[in-house]
C-alpha cells in the first residue's frame, strides 16, 4: 500500500488520486460507506481500519485488503502515528462519536461522521468548535438529505414552487421487526448502553428535515409528548416466556417471535449475529442455539431491559412563526416516512417508499378546486431511499473543494435537527416548552459555555 506522504496533506485533496479514508468503528454502517472504495476504487482508498474487536478489525481487513500494521485497537493508537488518510469514516456507537472525532480532527483528519452527532447538546457544540478551531470538515450521515425524494422535494421549496413555507408535518412509522430489534432487543434499547434516545437515534433523520426544508430559519420553541407504552412486561400477553426459542409457548403465534424474524425471514442479519464467530455465514443450528441461551436478539420483546420510548410526537415553532410537528411511531405493520408541507401558494405531500410525491395549487378556473402535479424519482432500495451513497459522493466533492450539493450535510448545516431533538427530549421529561438558543450565545471566545445544557 503506498503511504500518505507529507505532500498529500493539503487542505484540499487533488482529483488525480482517490480520496484515503480510515475506518473508525468497523460496524455495519461505517463498513457500508466504506464499500464505495469497492465500486469506485478511482474516489475512495481504504487505507486503515480502527476497532476494539479483532475480529471486525479482521473482516474489514480482509474486505479492502489493509495489511497487519494498519489495524488499530483505538483511535487513540492511530493518532499516535503518522497520517495515514485524508480523512475517517466513524461508525462508531453514539456515546463515542465526540470523543473519537475530536482526536481525528486535531490529527488533521476530515470525518464523515455517523448521526447522532452526539448524545447532548453540550457534546455538539463541543465537536462543532472543535471542528472551527482544526478548520476541519465533519459531514454528518444525515443520509436522507441525498435520497431523490427529499432532495427533491427541497429544490422545489428553493425555486418557490409552494411559497412560503407555512407548517410541515413529517411522520416515521418503524416496522415491528426494526423495533424490536433495535430498540427493544437491540444496541439501541437502553438509554445508558445506547447512549442515545430513540428519538435522536431514529428521528434525528427526520428532525434535519424539517430544519432543512425551512433553509436558515431557525427553530426557536419545541414541546413534545411520548412513552414507552407497549413493550414492557405488563403488557406482555398471556403466556409469554422469556425467550422466543426457550421457553416460550405462544412463539409459534406471535409476530415478535425470534425464531420467525431472524431465522426463516433471515430479517436484520448484520446486526443479530454480529456476536457469532461465522457471523451470518453460521449454521441455522447454531443460530438457534444463540437464540435459545445467550443472544440478546432471542429475549421476549415484553420481558428486555428496554427504556426508551416507543411513540413520540414532537411540535417545533421557527423564529418566522411557522411551525412544524413530527411524529415516531414504533411497532407498525409497515414502516414508512411522510411528509405534507403547506406554503402560501400551495403543497408537498408524498411517502418516501412510494417514490413519488404530489405538488398541489389552488385552482380557480378549473373544474376541480386544485390542480396537482405528480412527481415521480426513481427510488434505491436501499433503507435510507438511495441516498447512502450519494452522500460519501457528496463528502468526496467537497474534500477536492468542488461546490457541495444543495444536500449538504456539513457540520455547520446539521446542527439545528439536533437541537430540536435534544430541546423534545427536555421538553418530553420536563413536561414544559424548552426554548432553542441562538448557536452563537452557546460559544464564547472560543469555548463552550456548558451551564444551562
Amino acid at each position: 500500500m503506498t503511504p500518505f506522504s507529507q505532500s498529500d496533506r493539503s487542505p484540499l485533496v487533488p482529483a488525480s488520486r482517490p480520496v484515503q479514508a480510515v475506518i473508525v468503528g468497523a460496524g455495519n454502517r461505517s463498513m457500508l460507506y466504506a464499500s464505495y472504495a469497492l465500486t469506485h476504487p478511482d474516489e475512495l482508498l481504504i487505507t486503515a481500519v480502527v476497532d476494539p474487536d479483532p475480529v471486525r478489525r479482521r473482516r474489514a481487513a480482509d474486505r479492502f485488503g489493509l495489511p497487519d500494521d494498519r489495524l488499530y485497537a483505538s483511535v487513540e493508537e492511530l493518532v499516535a502515528g503518522p497520517k495515514l488518510a485524508d480523512a475517517a469514516i466513524n461508525g462508531t456507537m453514539d456515546s463515542f462519536h465526540v470523543a473519537t472525532t475530536i482526536p481525528l480532527l486535531h490529527a488533521g483528519y476530515d470525518v464523515l461522521l455517523e448521526k447522532p452527532i452526539g448524545v447532548s447538546e453540550a457534546e455538539v457544540l463541543e465537536l462543532y468548535e472543535a471542528s472551527r478551531a482544526t478548520g476541519r470538515t465533519v459531514f454528518i450521515c444525515h443520509v436522507l438529505r441525498y435520497a431523490p425524494f427529499y432532495a427533491e422535494i427541497r429544490r422545489r421549496i428553493e425555486n418557490g414552487d409552494i411559497g412560503e413555507v407555512v407548517a410541515i408535518q413529517t411522520e416515521e412509522n418503524v416496522s415491528y421487526h426494526h423495533m424490536a430489534t433495535a430498540f427493544v432487543r437491540g444496541k439501541w434499547s437502553n438509554l445508558k448502553a445506547g447512549g442515545s434516545s430513540m428519538l435522536m437515534q431514529k428521528c434525528c433523520h427526520d428532525l434535519d428535515i424539517v430544519s432543512w426544508m425551512k433553509g436558515s430559519v431557525r427553530p426557536v420553541r419545541v414541546s413534545s409528548f411520548g412513552s414507552l407504552y407497549q413493550f414492557r412486561s405488563d403488557k406482555a400477553p398471556e403466556g409469554a416466556g422469556t425467550r422466543c426459542l426457550a421457553d416460550c409457548p405462544i412463539e409459534s403465534e406471535c409476530a415478535y417471535s425470534a425464531g420467525s424474524m431472524y431465522i426463516e425471514k433471515k430479517l436484520w442479519s448484520p446486526y443479530v449475529w454480529a456476536g457469532l464467530p461465522q457471523g451470518n455465514s453460521a449454521a441455522d443450528e447454531q443460530k438457534i442455539e444463540s437464540l435459545r441461551t445467550d443472544n440478546p436478539y432471542g429475549r421476549c420483546v415484553w420481558r428486555s431491559d428496554n427504556d426508551v420510548v416507543d411513540h413520540q410526537s414532537v411540535i417545533i415553532e421557527f423564529e418566522d412563526g411557522s411551525t412544524a410537528s413530527h411524529s415516531l411511531t414504533g411497532g407498525t405493520s409497515k414502516p414508512c416516512r411522510t411528509i405534507h408541507i403547506t406554503g402560501t401558494k400551495g403543497e408537498i405531500v408524498g411517502t418516501m417508499e412510494e417514490g413519488s410525491f404530489k405538488i398541489r395549487h389552488p385552482d380557480r378556473d378549473g373544474a376541480s378546486t386544485y390542480q396537482e402535479e405528480l412527481v415521480e424519482l426513481k427510488v434505491s432500495a436501499d433503507m435510507h431511499g438511495g441516498g447512502d451513497m450519494r452522500l460519501v459522493t457528496d463528502f468526496i466533492r467537497t474534500l477536492r473543494g468542488e461546490e457541495p450539493s444543495i444536500s449538504s450535510t456539513s457540520l455547520d448545516r446539521s446542527i439545528y435537527g439536533h437541537q430540536i431533538g435534544f430541546s423534545a427530549d427536555r421538553a418530553r421529561l420536563e413536561n414544559r416548552v424548552v426554548e432553542i438558543r441562538e448557536l452563537s450565545r452557546e460559544l464564547t471566545a472560543g469555548r463552550l459555555e456548558a451551564s444551562g445544557l
